[in-house]
C-alpha cells in the first residue's frame, strides 16, 4: 500500500502492549466496534415489527412501574429505555466531549471554532429543508429528528465504507458530533419537554452544583455520588425535561487528565506495603490508590463505554427502529413529506453544511482556521455524518405518532444506506487521485498540535539518527523496566530507516525499578566519555544485572576510564540531565515507560514494529506537506 492510503489504524498488537490513558482512541474503537451490533439491532427490530403479528408494540408499550414507599413512578418499557437507560448513553457523550477539550485537540480553543460552528449550521440547514419539504403539515412537529448524527452509526460505517481513512477524518467527525449532540439534547429539553415544573428542575440544579463541590473537593469514590445522581435524574424527570440531559450534564463535569507520576508513586508504596502484609484492609488501600491515579473521567468512560456502545445503543435500537414495511405504507411512505424531508435533511443537508461551513470559515480567516483533516476527509465527514438514529428517533417518539413517526423512522433508514454510499464513492474516488494530491486531500496541512515539552535540542538531548531526518521518534524509557526491554528491538528495527532521528529521554521509574535511578546515571557518566549510546544498548540488554558492580565492570567493558566513570556517576551534572528529562515528563504528562513521541506527538496504542511504523510513515507524509507549504 502507499504511503498516501495507508493511513489508518493498524490493529496488530502484541502481548507486551502498554495502555495507557488516550483523548479518544479508545472512544473511537469502542464506538465504530459496536456499529455491527447496532445494525443487527436494527434488522431484528424490522424483522420482529413486520413477522410477528403486533407483539413488538406491545411488548415494549408494556407498563413497568418502581415503587419507593408511597411514592410510585410508572413508564412502559420503551419509556425506560429511551428515558432511563439511554442517559447513560448521554453520560459518555459528556464524558467525550469533556475528554476531548482537557487532553484531545480541543485544548487549543481556537480549534473548537470550526467543528462548533460546522456542528451548529450542519444541524440548523437540515431543519430548514425538513420544515421547507414539509410545508409546515402535520409533520412538521418532527424537525428535531432531522438535525442529529449519529456519531457511533456514523464511525462504525466511516471504518466499513471508507477503507484507509486516516484518523484526522474521524476526529474531525467526532468533534463536530460533540457539538452535534449537545445540541440536540438542548433542543430535547427545551423543545420537546412536556409540562414543565419548576421546582423539580431548581432541585435537579442544586443537587447537580453540590455533585461539582464535592468534585472540587477531591471526593472521587462513584459510589457516594451514585444517590445524587439518582436524584438528578428523577427530579429532572418530574419536572418535565427529558432526562437523558442530566447524563450529559454529569459527564461534562468529569475532568480529564493522564495520571500524575506523583499519584502513581503513592500507588506503588501502598501496594508495596500490600505486599509485605497482605490484609484485606492493605488490598482495599492499594485498590483505592491505584483507582485514585486515574482520572474521574477515565474510569467512568471505561465503566459505561462499552456497556453503552454494547448494550445500550443496541437495546435502543431493537425498542425503535420496527417499523412495520408492506406494499401500501412504502408507496405512501416514499411519496410523503415527513420521509422525504429526513432524507433530503440528512443526504443533502449534511454534507453541504459541514463542508460549505468549513469552506467558508477557512477564506473568511485566510486559512488561520481551517479543518484539521485534508478537503476529501472533510467532504467524506459531512457525507457519513448524514446518518440520524439515537437522538433522532429519540426526538421523533417525543414528537410524531401513527404514520407519521413510522415515515419518519422510514426516511432515517434509507438516510443510513444513502450516506454510506455517498462516502464510499468519496473515498474511492479519492484513492483514484495521485499520490501527492491524495495525501492532502487526506490529511489536510494544518500543523499538529505539539504533545512533546521541550522540544528535541541536539545539544542536550541523545539522539541516534540523521539530522536533517523528517521523522523524529523520542522514547521516555527506563533501563530496568521490561517493556523497554522488550520494545528495544522494535527501536533498533525502526533505526533501519535512514530518514528517522531517535531520541532516548530517561524516566527512572524509582519506586517499582530501584536500580533505574543508577542506571541512568551510569548511562550519563558514559555520555560524559563519549561512549552513551554503547552504556545505553548494554544496559537496556542486561536489564536484571544493573548493580553498581555490574555498571563499572560495563565501563571496564566498554574501555572507559572506570575511576573516572564511577566518580562521574555521582557528579550533580549526571543528575541534573536526568532530573530535566524528569521534568519534561511531567510536562509532555508522561508517567509510565516506554512512551513515544513522534514529530512532538504522543503516540498512542501498540508499540509493535507495523503500528509503529505506519505512525512514522504518516507523520512522514505530513512533514512532506509542510515543507511544501512553506
Amino acid at each position: 500500500m502507499s504511503e498516501a492510503t495507508e493511513l489508518d489504524d493498524a490493529t496488530t498488537t502484541t502481548r507486551w502492549t502498554h495502555r495507557v490513558t488516550t483523548p479518544l482512541r479508545d472512544f473511537l474503537r469502542t464506538e465504530a466496534g459496536s456499529a455491527g451490533v447496532l445494525v443487527a439491532a436494527v434488522v431484528a427490530a424490522l424483522l420482529w415489527a413486520n413477522l410477528a403479528d403486533g407483539s413488538y408494540e406491545s411488548f415494549w408499550e408494556t407498563p413497568v412501574s418502581l415503587r419507593f414507599g408511597d411514592a410510585d413512578l410508572e413508564l412502559a418499557l420503551r419509556e425506560w429505555v429511551n428515558s432511563g437507560l439511554m442517559t447513560l448513553f448521554f453520560l459518555v457523550v459528556g464524558l467525550e466531549a469533556r475528554r476531548e477539550f482537557d487532553l484531545g485537540d480541543l485544548r487549543d480553543r481556537r480549534r473548537f471554532v470550526l467543528p462548533a460552528v460546522a456542528g451548529v449550521v450542519g444541524m440548523l440547514l437540515p431543519i430548514g429543508i425538513y420544515l421547507a419539504v414539509t410545508h409546515g403539515g402535520p409533520g412538521a412537529a418532527g424537525w428535531g429528528a432531522a438535525m442529529s448524527t449519529d456519531t457511533a452509526l456514523a464511525l462504525g460505517l466511516l471504518a466499513l465504507v471508507g477503507r484507509n481513512v486516516p484518523v484526522q477524518a474521524r476526529l474531525f467527525l467526532v468533534t463536530v458530533s460533540v457539538v452535534d449532540d449537545v445540541v440536540a439534547l438542548i433542543v430535547i429539553g427545551v423543545a420537546y419537554s412536556e409540562e414543565f415544573h419548576l421546582p423539580p428542575l431548581l432541585l435537579a440544579l442544586g443537587v447537580y452544583a453540590f455533585t461539582l463541590l464535592m468534585v472540587r473537593a477531591g471526593v472521587r469514590s462513584g459510589f457516594v455520588y451514585l444517590p445524587f445522581f439518582l436524584v438528578i435524574w428523577g427530579a429532572t424527570l418530574q419536572s418535565g425535561v427529558d432526562p437523558v440531559v442530566s447524563g450529559l450534564a454529569i459527564g461534562l463535569a468529569a475532568a480529564a487528565y493522564t495520571p500524575a507520576r506523583g499519584e502513581l508513586e503513592q500507588a506503588s508504596d501502598l501496594f508495596r506495603s500490600f505486599r509485605e502484609q497482605p490484609t484485606a484492609e492493605l488490598a482495599r488501600f492499594a485498590r483505592i490508590g491505584v483507582l485514585r491515579s486515574l482520572s474521574p473521567n477515565d474510569r467512568l468512560t471505561r465503566t459505561w463505554s462499552g456497556v453503552s456502545s454494547n448494550l445500550i445503543v443496541p437495546l435502543f435500537g431493537l425498542a425503535n427502529a420496527g417499523i412495520e414495511i408492506h406494499g401500501d405504507f412504502l408507496g405512501q411512505a416514499l411519496m410523503s413529506p415527513v420521509t422525504v424531508g429526513i432524507f433530503l435533511a440528512y443526504v443533502v443537508g449534511k454534507p453541504v453544511a459541514i463542508t460549505g461551513v468549513s469552506a467558508l470559515v477557512t477564506w473568511v480567516t485566510g486559512g488561520r482556521i481551517r479543518p484539521a483533516a485534508g478537503w476529501a476527509s472533510v467532504l467524506g465527514t459531512g457525507t457519513i455524518a448524514g446518518m440520524g438514529f439515537t437522538v433522532s428517533f429519540l426526538i421523533a417518539n417525543l414528537a410524531l405518532e401513527g404514520p407519521d413517526l413510522a415515515e419518519a423512522k422510514l426516511g432515517l433508514l434509507l438516510g443510513v444506506v444513502a450516506s454510506s454510499a455517498t462516502t464510499w464513492a468519496v473515498f474511492f474516488v479519492t484513492s483514484r487521485m495521485p499520490k501527492p494530491r491524495r495525501a492532502v486531500a487526506l490529511l489536510g496541512d494544518v500543523d499538529e498540535l505539539t504533545d512533546l515539552i521541550p522540544d528535541v535540542d541536539p545539544e542536550r538531548d541523545h539522539v541516534r539518527g540523521p539530522a536533517e531526518a523528517s521523522v523524529t521518534l523520542v522514547e521516555y524509557g527506563d533501563f530496568q523496566c521490561p517493556y523497554c526491554g522488550r520494545a528495544e528491538p522494535t527501536v533498533r528495527e525502526l533505526m533501519t530507516d535512514d530518514d528517522l532521528r531517535y531520541v532516548w529521554r530517561h524516566l527512572p521509574l524509582t519506586d517499582v525499578h530501584p536500580q533505574a535511578q543508577l542506571a541512568a546515571q551510569a548511562a550519563e557518566a558514559a555520555g560524559l566519555q563519549g561512549r552513551f549510546w554503547e552504556m545505553h544498548d548494554l544496559l537496556i540488554s542486561r536489564q536484571e544485572h544493573l548493580r553498581i558492580a555490574d555498571l563499572i565492570a560495563y565501563a571496564g567493558e566498554l574501555g572507559l576510564d572506570q575511576d573516572r566513570f564511577h566518580a562521574d556517576m555521582m557528579e550533580p551534572v549526571c543528575k541534573e540531565h536526568i532530573t530535566a528529562d524528569l521534568e519534561s515528563a511531567d510536562l509532555s504528562g508522561v508517567s509510565g515507560t516506554p512512551t513515544f513521541f513522534i514529530n512532538g506527538r504522543r503516540h498512542y496504542g501498540a508499540y509493535d514494529v507495523a503500528t509503529l511504523k505506519e505512525a512514522i510513515r504518516v507523520a512522514r507524509v505530513r512533514a512532506k506537506i509542510a515543507a511544501k507549504r512553506r
